[in-house]
């Protein structure tokens, strides 16, 4: 059987090896507004929706989507060309490829071509969630402080020009306004990104940026609105042409496929002012506090893939799989977890950390999910801080160890100031910090701790003398041109001396 273009009409023609929605699309309601549709939003918060609403038949969870930036024209245009129906390829470790299409997308609207509908849809009365994945960066806070930056250019324009904004802050402060004045319940704010405490920092965030105009909608978006935090979990990498070929021979005419692997979690907190697809039902965990699970995947998944990004990229390599397919990096990787991570983690209800390390690797080595490098390392400023700075601060008031991070710190600082690996290969920077990190590692070469100096990344660090002396051995030890896996080697066995 040939492959098959992918619109409503063709959805009953695909062969049953295919997964295809088994509701009436036409019925679909927009309970959930969502913005930034990625990749990853459609390999989970979508996925599990659309499986909710198989298993249910509940039509009122619809998803209209929402692109903020002119840059997600691309994917309006391909979801918009295919009914906003797109194939999820799970790709297992055996080889399989399972292929879902999902259904639960409804529309999509671009806010540059017309905000008012923006606010608008988010402000209908039917709207009961506005979600979001947004990256870390989206949040618009200074790490370093935790508070709102009002100096972002767009944060000026947005409260310049209310009913024309540009950020996440602006559209939400707006939608909500007018629920409030028509004397309608707010709708909950979603956090799907991998930030601690996510909900809890949209809240803060948004509370902030209302603040500083309007009070009296300010407090009532402080009491009234839900912001639940969550924990997302499903290695999503960006799509290729090859997804687009596989698609295709796996029978379905697909112009942006997502792929992602087997393995997926979503830990929510239990505390929306509307109404909620029960997640649960199909595989979620609705708790009273995710606090220990979000902290249990950031700093063991996502801190290791930022250190698996850089390091495996000084080395020359260009995937996470051929990364932790050499011995010495999953010997690294597994230390870090063990002995930097494991020990400054809470217990975490139902779940043995020894079992779900060796998860992460085995998950990590999937040959069929080919995540780039260079996408772990994308807006790396953001993830460092994240991911990465709060475990080396933690371990550093209790005397903890820190050599893998401060490795991993003093090679990001090589790459930022070469962009090419240890090899000569060229490395892709995609970061809003690209030109202040790039001069802060090259002036690393006369001044080796000037990376360092940069408070909103590392806070306080520098003030650290014992993490200094160290970092400044990696540093010399680099800028020497000795190989990153020489250096790892020497890190492995000074833990195997202690």
């Amino acid at each position: 059987m040939s492959a098959l273009s992918l619109n409503n009409s063709t959805l009953s023609s695909f062969p049953t090896s295919i997964s295809v929605p088994r509701y009436n699309r036409q019925s679909l309601e927009a309970g959930i507004v969502h913005v930034g549709v990625g990749g990853f939003h459609r390999s989970h918060q979508a996925f599990y929706t659309d499986n909710y609403i198989n298993h249910t038949g509940d039509l009122g969870w619809g998803i209209c989507g929402i692109g903020l930036r002119e840059a997600d024209r691309a994917i309006k245009q391909s979801l918009e060309a295919q009914d906003y129906l797109y194939s999820l390829l799970v790709k297992h470790p055996s080889g399989k490829t399972e292929v879902q299409i999902i259904g639960c997308l409804t529309d999509f609207l671009l806010a540059p071509d017309d905000p008012e509908a923006v606010i608008n849809k988010m402000a209908a009365e039917e709207t009961q969630i506005v979600s979001l994945t947004i990256t870390e960066g989206g949040y618009n806070y200074d790490p370093s402080t935790g508070e709102f930056d009002f100096s972002n250019p767009d944060i000026q324009h947005d409260l310049a020009n209310p009913n024309k904004p540009k950020l996440i802050f602006g559209y939400l402060a707006a939608a909500l306004d007018r629920r409030r004045k028509s004397g309608q319940k707010p709708f909950t704010v979603q956090s799907c990104d991998n930030v601690q405490h996510n909900g809890d920092v949209i809240r803060k965030m948004l509370v902030t940026y209302i603040s500083s105009y309007d009070s009296e909608l300010a407090d009532w978006v402080a009491s009234q609105v839900s912001f639940p935090n969550a924990m997302v979990d499903r290695i999503t990498p960006a799509t290729t042409d090859k997804d687009i070929v596989l698609a295709e021979q796996l029978g379905v005419i697909d112009s942006w496929p997502v792929t992602c692997e087997p393995f997926h979690q979503w830990v929510i907190e239990d505390k929306f002012c509307q109404q909620r697809p029960a997640w649960e039902k199909v595989g979620a965990q609705i708790v009273n506090d995710v606090t220990p699970y979000e902290t249990m995947k950031i700093r063991l998944l996502n801190a290791s893939h930022t250190v698996m990004g850089i390091l495996g990229s000084l080395r020359g390599y260009q995937t996470i799989e051929q990364t932790i397919s050499d011995p010495l990096f999953a010997t690294v990787v597994s230390t870090f977890m063990d002995n930097e991570v494991t020990p400054i983690l809470d217990e975490v209800p139902g779940i043995d950390l020894s079992d779900y390390k060796r998860t992460l690797i085995a998950r990590f080595a999937n040959p069929n999910i080919k995540d780039s490098l260079a996408r772990i390392c994308s807006q790396s400023a953001s993830k460092v801080s994240t991911f990465l700075v709060p475990t080396i601060v933690k371990n550093l008031k209790i005397g903890g160890n820190t050599a893998i991070a401060n490795l991993v710190i003093a090679a990001w600082c090589l790459y930022s100031d070469t962009h090419s690996s240890q090899q000569g290969q060229p490395l892709e920077v995609i970061d809003d910090m690209a030109e202040t990190l790039q001069q802060a590692a090259h002036a690393s070469r006369i001044s080796p701790l000037a990376f360092l100096e940069q408070p909103s990344i590392f806070g306080s660090i520098i003030e650290n003398e014992s993490f200094c002396n160290e970092y400044k051995y990696y540093i010399s030890k680099l800028y020497a041109g000795v190989a990153i896996e020489q250096i790892m080697e020497v890190v492995l066995s000074n833990y195997k001396a202690k």
